[in-house]
């Protein structure tokens, strides 16, 4: 396995890391899980991506047993904090109750003492910022959290909370933002901020949900039992790539990885993991031996040529709007 510095913070993660959105404590049963994640250990994944919200708070609890008995300092083990995990006015959000009470329940359902890597969900427009920060660097003194990040921020939100932690002197050193072949939002401001920043991009869903792996096909029903028939939320979020025009495009990528001797999954792991900015790709798994083939991508070298290729057939989301009220987030909670 090969592991990449996490910006300037000295801790290395692997290049493949294993989250648990949509499987653990939800898509698939506690057995399969474990099974999983012992894949994972043994495939050399050392970094482990969850988050409080995820199945209502289970998924932490389910992974924190996958762990149980594994020495501690062997891996890296992340959580996040924002969205509800409660019927509460304050069981959400960046206030500083909630980042407090949320933390102790995590590390509690993991079954650890300190949390690696803790990572702010979303960025939250009603709370100030220098309330947020102020919270998590008194977590990073108190020893409970090693290291801070963000997920789906902006470059200026990025911006402001790294001169924030500079000068709280926390280690603010990651961005969790989705990046695929598919979906490349973050190339034009976030990489760029964040090289100059020294923080590095932990990606999520570098497969788009699945259709990266060229199991979808134009015009045919997608396969029982695969994300895009999944009811409790992983039909929902695959839905946009889901057109025959996406999907056509996809199979003439699967075509050009088959020439090439590569999986349509290999291939796309493969190109997010170009990106000098990406310490990490996570990858989530229904079956142990999804973690099994989606580790080989580390020791893949794309051809120059055949990456103009496919980047030539496929039309990227390049651009969103980042303007949004914690009561108009996006009701996807990765």
């Amino acid at each position: 396995m090969e592991h990449r510095f996490l910006g300037n913070s000295g801790m290395r993660v692997s290049a493949i890391s294993y989250g648990n959105w949509l499987t653990h404590g939800s898509q698939i049963d506690d057995d399969v899980a474990i099974e999983a994640v012992h894949a994972a250990l043994d495939a050399g994944i050392t970094t482990f991506d969850t988050a409080d919200v995820y199945a209502g708070t289970k998924a932490e609890s389910v992974l924190g047993e996958a762990l149980r008995g594994v020495q501690r300092e062997s891996i890296e083990l992340f959580t996040k904090v924002f969205w509800p995990t409660g019927p509460g006015v304050n069981q959400q959000g960046l206030s500083r109750k909630h980042i407090m009470e949320s933390v102790e329940g995590s590390l509690r359902r993991l079954g650890t003492d300190h949390i690696d890597l803790y990572q702010a969900h979303r960025y939250d427009h009603r709370t100030p910022l220098e309330v947020t920060m102020s919270a998590f660097a008194d977590l990073v003194h108190q020893g409970k959290v090693a290291y801070l990040g963000v997920s789906e921020w902006t470059a200026d939100q990025i911006r402001s909370a790294a001169a924030l932690a500079d000068e709280l002197k926390v280690p603010l050193v990651s961005s969790q933002p989705q990046y695929s072949l598919l979906w490349r939002v973050i190339e034009a401001e976030v990489v760029p901020t964040c090289e100059e920043l020294g923080i590095s991009q932990i990606v999520w869903s570098p497969l788009a949900q699945g259709v990266l792996t060229g199991k979808y096909r134009p015009g045919e029903a997608p396969p029982e039992g695969s994300r895009a028939t999944d009811e409790a939320g992983g039909k929902n979020m695959i839905s946009r790539w889901m057109s025959d025009d996406v999907l056509t495009a996809v199979a003439k990528v699967s075509a050009l990885a088959d020439e090439a001797g590569l999986s349509t999954a290999d291939l796309a792991l493969a190109w997010v993991l170009r990106n000098p900015n990406v310490a990490s790709a996570i990858v989530g798994a229904s079956k142990a031996e999804q973690v099994t083939r989606n580790v080989q991508a580390i020791d893949i070298t794309l051809d120059d040529d055949l990456v103009a290729k496919v980047e030539a057939i496929l039309q990227p989301v390049t651009t969103t709007d980042p303007g949004k009220t914690l009561k108009d987030q996006p009701k996807e909670r990765l």
